[in-house]
């Protein structure tokens, strides 16, 4: 029997030990989505912010795709990707971990002063610091620093040398710095823009129809609640997050169908912050 090539041998062997695993391409990028994914055709989360309710036998969903399982990692449906990967790589957040990128030199040096000792991988420009605990991940918490931890991927660059430690509160402090604060929720009276005009979708019937049938997506929703509340939290700000038509009400009443699927004020908290976040809002 042939040996098992790399980058595949590797992903067996860290899935193996429970380490969640994708294909990476050149340019250090998962790969794209399929056709069937495209535009987010299959239900699912093509801009990797959650994972959603697709079931593409692929490789396309970056990190949401990692896993353990060896016959999804052996599978035709990823040998191509397998074929023209460069490196592997892994979701932290999935094995519990974290990782503190480290960019540069003077990353490296801020680091060594400034964080406790652990496990620690040399990058063709820095360092990996790989921490044992989860959170959530975040880009340009400094300079050349960025957390990789929950929803994001990793290059694996070797086992690295020293002892895995912690994650210090050092780190969750980092990224807890650089989230903006929670904008608040636009009330119907904020003007249409910098006209003053009144906003079209202030239409009673035009709005009202838009949110019954988003609690109606989720409150019909019999799988991927997650995903399904998520996506539908995006659809409405969409379409009605710019002008200033939402109020207190509506988000309430898109909270509590949420809620009735089993979702928690947090969760929906997250969602609706994940969402706004994604259209810039």
């Amino acid at each position: 029997m042939s040996e098992t090539p790399y980058p595949l041998h590797t992903a067996l062997s860290l899935a193996a030990s429970g380490v969640p695993v994708l294909p990476v391409r050149r340019g250090k990028v998962p790969f794209g989505n399929c056709p069937a994914c495209v535009d987010n055709a299959c239900g699912g989360r093509p801009n990797m912010k959650t994972p959603g309710p697709c079931r593409c036998p692929g490789v396309c969903h970056a990190w949401a795709a990692a896993t353990t399982e060896p016959a999804v990692i052996v599978s035709p449906a990823w040998a191509a990707a397998w074929r023209r990967a460069v490196c592997v790589g892994y979701h932290p957040g999935g094995a519990g971990l974290t990782v503190v990128d480290l960019d540069n030199a003077d990353a490296v040096a801020w680091a060594r002063t400034a964080l406790p000792a652990t496990r620690i991988v040399p990058t063709t420009r820095g360092e990996h610091w790989i921490y044992r605990g989860a959170m959530t991940s975040r880009n340009k918490v400094r300079p050349g620093v960025d957390i990789k931890s929950t929803m994001a991927y990793a290059r694996y660059l070797g086992p690295g040398t020293g002892t895995t430690a912690d994650l210090p509160d050092t780190v969750r402090a980092l990224a807890a710095k650089t989230r903006s604060p929670a904008r608040p929720v636009l009330h119907a009276g904020v003007p249409a823009g910098s006209g003053g005009g009144q906003c079209p979708h202030r239409t009673p019937v035009f709005l009202e129809r838009g949110i019954a049938m988003a609690e109606q997506r989720i409150t019909a929703a019999r799988s991927a609640i997650h995903a399904t509340v998520y996506g539908t939290f995006l659809a409405v700000l969409s379409r009605h997050g710019r002008c200033g038509c939402l109020t207190d009400t509506h988000v309430a009443r898109l909270f509590t169908a949420a809620q009735s699927k089993g979702e928690t004020a947090r969760h929906c908290t997250d969602a609706w912050t994940n969402a706004r976040t994604t259209l810039g809002l």
